[in-house]
């Protein structure tokens, strides 16, 4: 197999994600060619001109003839139809990445693709509230976990190569089984986009009686409503592909919301500060850690 500086990369979907890993791709020269692949003609000039990526098409068939890696950077409803459209297309030994935010039913998909190319998962563990090319940026993956979920087809030169890839931009590559993925996500990223949803609304509906409510938001408002303005249709696709994970995760809030709204209403001070409390300082102890999955592999 190739190293990265000898592959033709193709990436499906210059969004914020793809049209990001192509700028980090082509402007830190990491590997021998960057194509970008999307329906958006104008986005296809915009990439072009702005020396995003090498070459350039609409056409998905002339996007990866040829290339070492594809990269499907699409919602994730759009990457499972993709990948049907891809395995008659595909050159022997190519390999086929996503950058999805739900793995189980994406890696189903990777697994119906031939024999002749290879298939791993991915989710780097970064972006931001607004999407589309105007919103990418080199360096977005810097720092970020990066989450390969590899088949137990995939092999072990595949596994290594998307790992450089992602080391390359700046990531560090954790390796883990898509349900064990969709499970830790649900809680991490999914749930929050429903509770910033459900804050706007309730915010909303006060302000319906009040409108002053707007004029007094401020920071805190601000941070835990932030990802409520997230793309709708991304979030449904998420949504949709780990509804299980995400109402699990939704029951045990529904309990702990529940402890602390009988707590309030009991007028029961202590057991409310000993719960508040704890997650204060759960919280307070959390810090982002590189290697805290870095030794953790499948379950």
């Amino acid at each position: 197999m190739k190293p990265l500086s000898e592959c033709r990369v193709a990436v499906i979907g210059l969004g914020l994600m793809g049209a990001s890993l192509c700028m980090d791709l082509k402007r830190r020269n990491l590997c021998r060619e960057v194509r970008g692949v999307t329906r958006n003609f104008s986005t296809i000039l915009r990439a072009f001109h702005e020396d995003a990526v090498d070459l350039a098409t609409t056409d998905l068939s002339s996007g990866v003839a040829g290339a070492d890696v594809v990269i499907l950077s699409t919602p994730v409803r759009a990457v499972v139809t993709m990948l049907g459209t891809l395995e008659s297309i595909l050159w022997p030994g190519t390999i086929v990445m996503d950058m999805g935010s739900t793995k189980a039913e994406i890696c189903e998909a990777m697994d119906r693709l031939p024999p002749r190319v290879q298939p791993i998962g991915g989710h780097p563990m970064t972006g931001k509230e607004t999407a589309g090319y105007a919103s990418a940026e080199c360096g977005l993956y810097e720092g970020a976990p990066w989450v390969l979920t590899p088949l137990p087809r995939t092999s072990t030169e595949t596994v290594e190569l998307a790992s450089e890839l992602a080391q390359a931009i700046g990531a560090f590559p954790i390796t883990m089984e898509p349900v064990r993925h969709d499970r830790l996500v649900a809680a991490i990223s999914h749930l929050p986009y429903l509770l910033a949803s459900g804050l706007v609304h309730t915010v909303n509906d006060s302000g319906a009686s009040d409108a002053a409510v707007w004029d007094l938001a401020a920071g805190g408002f601000r941070d835990t409503s932030r990802v409520a303005a997230s793309d709708t249709q991304m979030f449904l696709d998420i949504l949709m592909t780990n509804r299980d994970a995400v109402l699990a995760q939704l029951d045990t809030l529904e309990g702990h919301l529940t402890e602390l709204k009988t707590l309030l209403a009991d007028k029961n001070e202590d057991a409310l500060r000993t719960k508040l409390s704890c997650s204060q300082a759960r919280r307070a102890a959390w810090q982002p850690n590189r290697g805290a999955f870095a030794s953790q592999t499948n379950d």
